[in-house]
């Protein structure tokens, strides 16, 4: 009689697992089909942003009528909504001060 209950109990043991690893794996496919979803979404905005910055730098010229080059002049939007046309040399120093300041509140 033990030998028969512990038989029983390895069967419903076996028979939960194959149970859990067949949700598991129900669970993988909709986190890739959520993963692939978001990915998409992503590169959509990607795109968008990627656009709306050509767009912008088309139409923005310098004190003497030029257009602004946008491979020295990046765009900066600050925590508190601003957006600013600044050289790329001082958009990085902000950056690393910005990094520091999130480090520090962490």
């Amino acid at each position: 009689v033990a030998a028969q209950k512990c038989r029983k109990r390895k069967l419903n043991a076996i028979l939960n697992l194959e149970e859990d690893v067949c949700n598991l794996q129900t669970q993988k496919e909709s986190l890739k089909k959520e993963h692939s979803q978001c990915s998409k979404s992503i590169n959509q905005i990607k795109q968008k942003l990627n656009n709306l910055y050509h767009d912008i730098f088309s139409r923005l010229r310098d004190d003497q009528g030029r257009p602004v080059n946008p491979r020295q002049y990046v765009i900066h939007c600050s925590s508190n909504g601003s957006v600013f046309i600044l050289p790329k040399h001082l958009a990085k120093s902000e950056q690393k001060q910005d990094n520091r300041k999130e480090q520090k509140q962490k």
